[in-house]
C-alpha cells in the first residue's frame, strides 16, 4: 500500500525523527563531495598538504565511488586522520530508500546531506524510455515503437533495505539506461498536471546534491563510465533553470570529474527565458542537450495548464532557443504531455506541427501520455489517440517519438515524483 506524506509536512521523508532540529551533526561536517579539483586543491593547501593530492581525492570520490575518507588508501593514514579530525568527510548523498517497479525501473529517495532528513527523488530506468530517440545522440529510428498497453498494476516490489545490483564487472543485464535527476526539493512552477507541483518549492539543491544523485546510482549499478551507455535527464523534481548556477556546476562536476559526456545529458525547462539565454552561452563541451516542456499547441491552453506561460509565452521561449549554437545533428526536443480531451485532439496535433515548423529550429517532439496521480483531475489518453497524434505530426513533417511510461506502479513516471512512500 502506497501512501503520500501530508502536503503540510516540512520535510520529505523523516529518516531520523529523533535528530536535533538544528542538524548540528551536519553543520560540523565539511563535505568534500561537490568540490571540483581546484576547490579540492584549495582545501589541501589550507591543510598544509601538496595540492597534487587533490587529484587523488577526486579520483576516489568521483570515479571509484568511495564514500569514507578512511577508505581513500591513496592518501596516507596520517592525512586521512587529519582530514577527518578537522571535520572533512566525503559527504556524498546516499540512497535512503528504494522502490522497484515490475518493469525494472527503480525510484530512490536520496538523502541530501549526512544528518539531514531531507530527501529528493531520483529514478533509474534500465533500457531508458526512448526519450533520447532522434535528438542527435545516436543514429535512431525515425519512428518510435508503438505505444504499449497500460500496466494496470499499482504495486511494485516492496521497498526496504538496498539490494545489490545484478551487474558485475563483466556484463550488465541492461544495454543502456537513463537516470532521471532532481535539481530542487519540490518545484515552484506549478504545472497543473504534475504531482511535484503540489509540494511547492522547499529549497534549491547544491551542485554536490545534484551530482551526488547520479554518482550514488552509478555506484549502485556498478556503471563503468566510458563503457556503459547511460543517459542523464535533468527532469526530476524542480526546474533546473531556477537553480541555474548549481545545476551547471553539477554538470561541470559530472563532465570534468566523473567523466560523463554532456551529449548524453538532457535538461528540461518549462520555459525560463533568462535561463535559456544563459544556457545559450555555455560552451558546447559542457552544455547538455535542451528539452522544452511545451505541453500545449498554443498560449491559451498552455497558460491554463502551465501558469509560467503568462510570464514567458511561447514566442519568447522560441526566440531564446534560437540563440543556442547547436552541435552537428543536434535537435531541440519539445516535450508534450498528452492530457485526455485537453491537448490530445487532432486539431491540437495539427496546430503543434505548425508551431514547431514555424520555429525554424532543428527539432523533434517527444509525446508523453499523462501519468496519473492522486488529486489531479486529468485523464490519460487511450493508446490509439496517442498513436494517431504521433502519426499526424509525422505526416506534417515533424519527427515525433513516444516516451514509454516507466515505473507508473511506483510513482516513478514523468510528473509523478511527490515523496510517495510505503507505510
Amino acid at each position: 500500500m502506497l501512501r503520500v506524506v501530508p502536503e503540510n509536512s516540512d520535510q520529505l521523508v523523516p529518516l531520523n525523527p529523533a535528530a536535533p532540529d538544528d542538524n548540528s551533526a551536519s553543520l560540523k561536517s565539511r563535505p568534500l563531495f561537490g568540490l571540483d579539483a581546484p576547490a579540492l586543491a584549495t582545501v589541501l593547501a589550507g591543510e598544509g598538504e601538496p595540492i597534487w593530492r587533490a587529484k587523488q581525492i577526486s579520483e576516489a570520490i568521483y570515479c571509484q565511488y568511495i564514500t569514507e575518507i578512511s577508505s581513500v588508501t591513496t592518501l596516507s593514514l596520517d592525512l586521512r586522520q587529519k582530514l577527518a579530525s578537522h571535520g572533512w568527510q566525503i559527504g556524498r548523498p546516499a540512497i535512503a530508500k528504494t522502490f522497484q517497479s515490475t518493469d525494472g525501473t527503480e525510484r530512490y529517495l536520496v538523502q541530501c546531506r549526512p544528518g539531514d532528513a531531507t530527501t529528493v527523488e531520483t529514478v533509474w530506468m534500465p533500457e531508458g524510455d526512448d526519450g533520447e530517440a532522434g535528438d542527435g545522440t545516436d543514429n535512431e529510428p525515425s519512428v518510435a515503437p508503438p505505444f504499449p498497453a497500460r500496466s494496470e498494476g499499482r504495486v511494485g516490489k516492496k521497498a526496504g533495505a538496498l539490494e545489490p545490483s545484478h551487474n558485475n564487472s563483466e556484463t550488465n543485464p541492461w544495454r543502456r539506461a537513463t537516470i532521471c535527476v532532481s535539481s530542487q526539493v519540490g518545484c515552484a512552477v506549478n504545472c497543473q498536471f504534475c504531482l511535484t507541483a503540489k509540494l511547492g518549492l522547499q529549497r534549491n539543491l547544491t551542485a554536490g546534491e545534484i551530482a551526488g544523485q547520479v554518482v550514488a546510482v552509478l555506484d549502485r549499478h556498478a556503471v563503468r563510465v566510458g563503457r556503459d551507455r547511460v543517459n542523464l535527464v535533468f527532469m526530476g523534481m524542480g526546474e533546473p533553470f531556477l537553480n541555474y548556477d548549481n545545476f551547471m556546476a553539477a554538470v561541470r562536476l559530472l563532465v570534468e570529474e566523473v567523466g560523463l559526456s554532456p551529449q548524453r545529458m538532457t535538461v528540461s525547462t518549462s520555459g525560463i527565458v533568462p535561463g535559456i539565454e544563459r544556457f545559450a552561452q555555455e560552451p558546447s563541451e559542457l552544455r547538455p542537450k535542451l528539452a522544452i516542456s511545451l505541453n500545449a499547441p498554443n498560449d491559451h491552453i498552455r497558460a491554463v495548464i502551465m501558469p509560467i506561460n503568462r510570464k514567458w509565452p511561447i514566442w519568447t521561449i522560441m526566440d531564446a532557443v534560437r540563440g543556442i549554437n547547436l552541435r552537428p545533428r543536434e535537435r531541440i526536443t519539445f516535450e508534450y504531455v498528452l492530457l485526455g480531451g485537453v491537448t490530445d485532439r487532432p486539431e491540437d496535433a495539427r496546430q503543434l506541427a505548425r508551431l514547431v515548423r514555424r520555429t525554424g529550429l532543428p527539432a523533434k517532439v517527444n509525446l508523453i501520455a499523462w501519468n496519473p496521480g492522486p488529486g489531479i483531475a486529468y485523464a490519460t489518453p487511450d493508446p490509439a489517440s496517442v498513436a494517431d497524434f504521433q502519426k499526424t505530426l509525422i505526416a506534417d513533417g515533424i519527427p515525433a517519438y513516444i516516451r514509454q511510461p516507466r515505473g507508473r506502479d511506483i510513482f516513478a513516471a514523468c510528473g509523478q515524483l511527490k515523496r510517495t512512500i510505503e507505510g
